[in-house]
């Protein structure tokens, strides 16, 4: 890394994070062009061949995220950016002549490969600047990740002009062509004006710039990572079909909503390493962890109404039932008042209700004529208990989730330059593919909780789990770090608490 950043630093950054912005961009296509393809029955796919088409592209990008970081560190940023960028191109292009499922998928792993756009940028940014400036400039360059949010806004339009609102369907091709040219233009700009730099490690032998993955501090930063970016990708994709089905949204509106989840997400990562620099890694994942794990708790109870006995009537002396009306049972000369029920037309959906609401209610047993004995219930009691997990409370704390996790990805990559100044690429490009795999198999660890619970709010269940596990973990090796650095202020600190 540098002493100081220069103008050609933020030159670098710049092309860096445009260039990134657009195979984000790219990387989140079939997200959008598979659905609309399926939907519109342009090809007969079903649910697995959905998923696997949508998750391909995810997969290839993570995975060789560690050779493309590895690669970065030995020849500099500048050609192997470049390469990747013209070489996505051409199976980007060629996927407008997929005409069934193994070709689109082929094509998909190829054009995949720009997900290793960000092991790239994350090492060669970080050479361009000093340790002090790490956090943002590697939060800056990682507000590409807004590029998802960009397809999923645009892209779906443009296919509209382009099938004429579907009259044309065939008019779908040429959205990957456009999504090409794109990649190649910006492929020429990188290598024209982008300036190369290698680490001081470059020299170093493939397999000792591997070393640096035997350290356990490696895998906990993945763990972080899968966390706030994987599950940030993997719900850009699972709040669609969340909003339509456990809150009746339609679909554009489900699209909008999930991509306010997305869209700040991204953009905030800038933020996220500033605060890094000027308040430390550590304590802003303190606060991104801790949070995470307090909304996700907040998320997990679903809508529901839950029905359950109540206080009923119960008679006090025996006798023969001489009256049973809407209001009340007569005994004899007693009558036993009871509590009706409400309009069935009152409808909860169409009110914002915050809390849990109760309604009590009570319903006869008994007929006219016939003889009952003390304490014999005579109305038995009804309780509902309605929650609606109000759509735009839960949509705002979604929000506020996906900014939490932008400012945490930001974190996240600010510790890497601190513990391996030299190895970014590979260090990075190893906790990239962890977050990378995140984004794969959060929707199907989702599906199968959804399916086995029947709750949609089971996929909380596991963030809240997983953040609980992370805050933990990060919890006890910083504990650990104090014991060994000064013990003896430990002591004085459990004893002052004990």
């Amino acid at each position: 890394m540098q002493e100081r950043a220069t103008a050609q630093s933020h030159r670098v950054l710049f092309l860096n994070t445009l260039a990134f912005t657009i195979c984000f961009a790219a990387w989140m296509l079939n997200g959008v062009l598979v659905t609309f393809l399926s939907s519109n029955q342009v090809f007969n796919w079903g649910p697995v061949e959905i998923g696997w088409l949508m998750g391909i592209p995810v997969l290839t990008g993570s995975l060789f995220r560690l050779p493309a970081g590895m690669l970065t560190d030995k020849f500099g940023g500048k050609p192997v950016f470049g390469a990747v960028l013209l070489f996505c191109a051409i199976p980007m292009y060629l996927l407008s002549y997929a005409n069934n499922f193994m070709e689109f998928a082929f094509c998909s792993f190829g054009f995949g490969l720009v997900g290793v756009s960000f092991s790239i940028g994350i090492a060669f940014s970080s050479v361009w600047y000093p340790k002090k400036m790490q956090g943002t400039a590697l939060g800056i360059f990682g507000a590409g990740n807004a590029g998802a949010a960009l397809t999923t806004l645009i892209a779906p339009k443009v296919l509209n002009i382009l099938t004429q609102n579907g009259e044309n369907l065939e008019g779908w091709r040429m959205l990957p062509k456009y999504y090409a040219a794109i990649l190649f233009l910006m492929g020429i700009v990188f290598l024209v004006f982008s300036i190369n730099k290698k680490p001081l490690s470059s020299s170093k032998h493939w397999v000792d710039m591997l070393q640096p993955l035997k350290h356990v501090r490696v895998w906990r930063f993945g763990l972080y990572y899968f966390l706030v970016f994987g599950c940030f990708v993997g719900f850009s994709q699972w709040l669609v079909p969340y909003f339509v089905s456990a809150y009746y949204m339609p679909l554009v509106t489900a699209g909008i909503l999930a991509s306010f989840f997305s869209f700040p997400s991204g953009l905030i990562r800038a933020l996220g390493g500033w605060i890094s620099d000027k308040w430390g890694a550590r304590k802003v994942m303190y606060w991104v962890l801790g949070a995470s794990t307090i909304i996700s708790f907040l998320l997990i109870i679903p809508k529901m109404e839950i029905y359950s006995p109540g206080q009923g009537v119960i008679a006090t002396s025996p006798g023969i039932v001489t009256q049973v009306d809407s209001e009340s049972i007569k005994v004899g000369d007693k009558a036993y008042t009871f509590i009706q029920k409400q309009a069935e037309n009152e409808n909860y959906d169409e009110k914002l209700l915050i809390f849990p609401t109760k309604e009590i209610w009570q319903e006869p047993l008994v007929k006219v004529n016939q003889r009952v004995e003390k304490k014999q219930l005579l109305a038995k009691g009804i309780t509902r208990i309605y929650f609606q997990a109000n759509v735009w409370i839960f949509a705002f704390l979604v929000f506020v989730l996906g900014v939490i996790w932008g400012i945490g990805k930001a974190a996240v990559y600010k510790h890497i330059p601190d513990y391996f100044p030299e190895e970014v690429g590979v260090v990075g490009g190893m906790v990239g593919v962890l977050g990378g795999l995140g984004g794969f198999f959060c929707p199907i660890i989702f599906g199968y909780l959804l399916q086995n619970t029947g709750l949609w709010t089971s996929c909380w269940m596991f963030i809240f789990l997983l953040s609980g596990i992370c805050l933990w973990w990060m919890h006890a090796v910083i504990v650990h770090m104090m014991r060994m650095k000064n013990p003896a202020l430990v002591r004085l600190i459990e004893n002052e608490v004990t």
